[in-house]
């Protein structure tokens, strides 16, 4: 938001803006639309995989191993003959789906919860939130990987695994939320105009509780797919010989030694722009927000 000074001389001094606040908006929206149109061409990239390679997923080319570039495998192929380029498009689609899912999960579990212990406190509250404290006092990879070694592997398991460590701080930020809007003239309105406590927090806590969230959201977004990445990668996430970015990094490494970086490099690089895109979306969006607050 543009700084308010004033003229000294004369005796009503005139209020001069002076641009600064535009500048900060027009740096976050390009990078809101950066982010945004790295993330669209991931998307497609993923919906259209079929189209883009002439090779499935695990489709083995047992006389081609460990093939540089070129030819008929753009971005050569493993140690088990599979195409890379294919590979990497066909990641795109668990990484985004499985980032996407848990974080979603994620969003649904921790704003009811935080809904729940902002709005009626008490005991209700000091259990919910001691419950999160559990959650949030050990390192949050630290935390994935003992849970992904308890559910074990599979894409239901991993959704639920990334999910469970992201929502605690959803909670935490929606219940801050919801109690200072609980003291608003406008939700004693509510609940003197004959609103039950669920048609208050539905119709009034809700929506006005989640703009912090949509700002954070994206972020964690591009945290998950890290955290898949590191899952796979220890051999806790998905597994060979399913397309996935990290476990396709955790197959080539050996193979980066004898200088066959083509196994380990392109899916790294599709993680760090896939990653990246987020990273930019969700700072635009959080400067966004703090320029409208400002």
């Amino acid at each position: 938001m543009a700084e308010l000074r004033t003229v000294p001389d004369g005796p009503a001094a005139a209020p001069v803006v002076v641009p600064g606040g535009d500048r900060d908006s027009r740096f976050a929206r390009r990078m809101i639309i950066a982010g945004a149109s790295i993330l669209s061409v991931v998307a497609l990239v993923a919906v259209f995989a079929p189209l883009l390679s002439q090779w499935g997923e695990t489709e083995i080319d047992a006389a081609n191993t460990l093939v540089a570039p070129g030819g008929s495998h753009l971005l050569g192929t493993d140690g088990n003959g599979m195409d890379i380029w294919s590979r990497v498009l066909y990641a795109a689609r668990l990484d985004l789906g499985i980032a996407l899912a848990a974080v979603a999960l994620a969003v649904v579990v921790g704003t009811l919860l935080g809904l729940v212990a902002g709005y009626f406190g008490g005991w209700l509250d000091d259990v919910l939130m001691r419950v999160v404290d559990i959650f949030q006092s050990f390192p949050t990879f630290i935390l994935a990987l003992a849970v992904a070694a308890l559910l074990g592997n599979g894409t239901i398991n991993l959704i639920i695994t990334i999910a469970a460590v992201n929502a605690p701080a959803y909670a935490r930020l929606v219940r801050a939320e919801v109690r200072s809007l609980r003291e608003l003239p406008f939700v004693d309105a509510a609940i003197t105009s004959g609103a039950s406590p669920v048609g208050v927090l539905w119709r009034h806590l809700l929506p006005n509780s989640l703009t912090p969230v949509r700002v954070i959201a994206p972020l964690n977004c591009g945290w998950a797919m890290l955290t898949l990445a590191g899952l796979s990668f220890l051999g806790l996430g998905v597994s060979i010989p399913e397309a996935e970015w990290g476990a396709m990094i955790s197959l080539g490494a050996a193979d980066v030694v004898g200088g066959r970086w083509w196994t380990s490099v392109p899916p790294g690089l599709a993680l760090f722009v896939c990653v990246l895109g987020f990273s930019l979306l969700g700072e635009g969006l959080q400067d966004r927000a703090n320029a409208k607050r400002r």
